[in-house]
Formats: structure tokens, sequence, C-alpha cells
């Protein structure tokens, strides 16, 4: 179908219709040049459009241009823990083992048919993220090396929370023998590029505190859904502290923060989260149980002067809801409730 044909099918329908007439599009970057008909559509006052799409390509496209100022962009995320707990039917579960689910399978709803069977789990996953490398990265970029891109892939996963940089991810990949060292650092550039458009990987970048200025080197990388993470990697239970740090990034962007990875002298900070009127500062951590682990997370954030609130998030529930020179510390399960 073409964009002139799909505008003359539409018009003709609006026609017919006796009131408000809601046009529902999806995945219509399918139809070239489809930005002409929504852009035409538009004018209409009957019609309501709605376009849905699994990719950022939709507003890469000429569409910002044709309706800068005239649309409003929801994004959609996998479930948070809240929802997750509204969504499925738990029979006699503490809240931790609850999340516990949550944080090995994630939130994707689909899941819900299958009761926890860690088979049909893993294969549904599997088949979604099949789906998204087709459809969303495949489909939609000149990607020629599927090779390359899963060994990315499986280089981002292993490492959500950790400071790399695309030199590092190169030279990785190198001296595992997994590319050769004519792999062009462009070409992984672009690779991940791929998979951000399609809302598999997002990149944190690095905010210097006391400069005052974003730095262009060492971000980190988180995925969109635990569970996915854990599909690829072969639910391996390791690396608990940095799931946990990918969740608390998951639940800023839901309820419509900011994000960055805050550097302060030689300490770091997991998260910056800022609205247009709020800032906080959150460290994650599973336990503070050891006193040099207690001191080190709370020194990363006395390091920090102003006064804007600093929390700790910990799977502990000894130091649920207390404070120390201004710094909260709460427990991770409880804040995610809120």
């Amino acid at each position: 179908m073409t964009y002139l044909e799909l505008n003359d099918l539409i018009e003709k329908q609006s026609k017919k219709a006796t009131g408000k007439m809601y046009v529902l599009l999806d995945e219509i970057q399918k139809v070239d040049k489809w930005e002409l008909t929504v852009n035409s559509l538009r004018l209409n006052k009957n019609i309501d459009i709605y376009i849905t799409g699994s990719n950022a390509y939709l507003l890469s496209s000429q569409l910002a241009t044709f309706l800068s100022g005239r649309y409003v962009e929801i994004k959609v995320y996998p479930l948070s823990f809240k929802e997750f707990l509204n969504f499925y039917n738990f029979k006699d579960l503490t809240k931790e083992e609850k999340f516990n689910l949550f944080f090995k399978y994630g939130g994707m709803p689909g899941l819900k048919d299958f009761n926890f069977d860690e088979q049909k789990i893993i294969q549904t996953l599997d088949g979604i993220f099949s789906s998204v490398l087709t459809k969303d990265v495949i489909e939609q970029t000149n990607i020629k090396d599927f090779s390359l891109l899963k060994k990315i892939i499986n280089f981002l996963a292993d490492n959500i929370g950790n400071q790399t940089s695309i030199n590092n991810i190169k030279n990785t990949l190198y001296s595992q023998k997994t590319i050769t060292k004519g792999t062009k650092q462009e070409t992984i550039d672009n690779y991940i590029d791929c998979l951000q458009n399609a809302f598999v990987f997002y990149n944190v970048n690095r905010y210097d505190i006391k400069g005052k200025e974003y730095l262009a080197t060492n971000g980190k990388y988180y995925i969109i859904d635990t569970g996915l993470r854990n599909c690829i990697l072969g639910f391996r239970d390791i690396d608990t502290g940095h799931i946990l740090e990918n969740i608390v990034f998951l639940e800023l962007l839901k309820k419509g923060y900011a994000v960055s990875v805050g550097k302060t002298k030689n300490r770091e900070v997991d998260f910056i989260a800022t609205t247009s009127n709020q800032k906080i500062y959150i460290q994650v951590c599973e336990t503070l149980k050891d006193k040099n682990t207690k001191d080190r997370e709370l020194n990363s954030l006395k390091n920090i002067k102003d006064n804007y609130e600093k929390i700790i998030l910990t799977m502990d529930n000894m130091f649920t809801d207390t404070e120390e020179d201004g710094i909260k510390i709460i427990n991770l399960i409880d804040w995610l409730l809120k």
C-alpha cells in the first residue's frame, strides 16, 4: 500500500463516521512516505491519530519535522515491580520471594500465561528477543554481520552497570578472539546505535558533578528487561548488584526522570535522577552489612556538597528507613512499591 492509498482509505472511512474517529497505525514505517499521510490527516479535526511502534526510527523520520510540537510521545516499558504484583496471581509468597521472580524473569506481560514455568518463559523470551532483532534491528538497518551483532549483545548484557566505551568493547572482543583486528570501531558503534534505537539497550552518560558537565567516555549500558538479559546469558545467578542497578534505572525512567551516572572526585554515584524541579542522588548496593562497603557507599554521597536528596537503596531490611548524615537508607523493594 502506498501513502496515497492509505490516505484515501482513511478519508473514505472518516466520511462514514458519525462522531470522532480514532485512527490507530501500527508499524506504519513500512509504508513509504507515511509521514505525508499523517500530516494530511491531522488537519481533519474529527480524527485522532495514534501511532505505535517498537523502535526509534519513527521519531527520527520526517514526522518530527511535520508535527513538531503537535504530538505527544508516550513511552511504554515492561511491567514495574508494582505492576508485576498486580498482574500476577501469587499464593503464599513473601514480597522477597515475589521480587526474586521479578528479578529473574523480568516484566514482559506475555509471560503471565505460563505461571512461572521456566522452560516456557525461556522459549517466549527467546522468541521476543529474536523478533526484536529481526524486525527492529536487522530489517531497519544495514547490518550485515549478524555474528558480530550477537557478540556485542552478549558483551553489553554481561556488562550492564559497568563503565565502558566503544574502544573498550572492541579491545575486549579482540582479546577474546571473537573479532578480528580489522573490525572497525565505527562498525561496533553503529551496531550499538541500532540496538539503542530498537530500545534493547540504553546508554547512560557520566556527569561530572563538580565540573557540571557531561563526560564523553565511560558511560554505562542497561537493558530494557532483566528477564531478557537473563535469557541471553542463560539465567546465570551472578552479578546481582548490577541487575539491581538495572531494575532501579528502569524504575526511574518509568517515573519520568532523566538519568545520568555521577562522578565526583575519585568516586562514582550510581544515578543522578532529575526532573524539571527535582534532583536525587542514588546509590544501589545489595547489602550494607560490611562496614567498609557501607562507608564506601555513604562517602560517595557525602562528597556531594549540595542539598538535594541523597539515597542508598539496599536489599537489607536492618537499615530500612534510617538516615545517616542526611543520607536516607531505604529497602530497595519498599522503594519500588512506593
